[in-house]
């Protein structure tokens, strides 16, 4: 598959309506006892988009190899799955029709959805504690579904990870920012309270697929 320069990163954004429907379930999110557990609350699901429908695979194990993550690689982390509410919505049918279109996907496509609220529990708290990385997929999509008495928390884009970011930005409710991870390494700010007597997080989706089109070439 040939990518071009304006392939690498799509920016678009849900409809207000999907963003508010997608929103109360956050409150809903389990900490975990992974070494991020405590302030990355987190579910998991691998899905199936096949003739316009989501079906939950059942798949709720997730392991990234230490070539990639150098924080929790090569462990394998269970995490509850997405609330069959939250997965059968029309909201989440709106977003991941919008990820397999925004790709060109093949139907029967497999994608993994991470829903993650980290929460500032720290004068600083990581967002990505692995830094500047790559996740071993052909497509991640960054999905901004709210921002709670935060400050910091922009993704960052590079072409290389030996450079300086060519691209910054905050992702407000609805942003969605699709991009190419074997072409391009990303990382995010570390967030922190506006009002440390009030709590703070950041909510968002982050969609992955890998492009079972190059299965055999790779």
């Amino acid at each position: 598959m040939l990518h071009s320069a304006e392939s690498t990163l799509h920016l678009t954004s849900l409809s207000g309506r999907a963003t508010e429907q997608l929103a109360p379930s956050f409150s809903m999110l389990p900490n975990t006892e992974h070494a991020d557990g405590k302030y990355r609350l987190r579910r998991y699901s691998v899905v199936r988009f096949e003739d316009g429908q989501i079906t939950d695979k059942g798949d709720n194990c997730f392991v990234q190899s230490e070539h990639f993550n150098h924080f929790q690689g090569d462990v394998i982390r269970q995490f509850e799955p997405v609330l069959e509410s939250t997965m059968q919505s029309s909201a989440m049918l709106e977003l991941v029709t919008l990820f397999v279109n925004t790709n060109a996907l093949p139907n029967g496509q497999e994608i993994e959805i991470h829903q993650m609220r980290i929460a500032a529990v720290f004068d600083e708290t990581e967002v990505a504690p692995e830094g500047v990385h790559q996740d071993g997929f052909d497509h991640i999509a960054l999905v901004g579904i709210g921002r709670e008495n935060i400050v910091g928390g922009e993704i960052m884009l590079y072409n290389d990870n030996r450079e300086a970011p060519f691209f910054r930005k905050v992702l407000e409710n609805g942003e969605v920012a699709i991009l190419d991870d074997s072409k391009l390494w990303h990382n995010a700010q570390p967030i922190r309270c506006i009002d440390n007597r009030n709590a703070g997080y950041m909510d968002l989706f982050v969609l992955t697929a890998k492009d079972t089109r190059n299965a055999l070439h790779s």
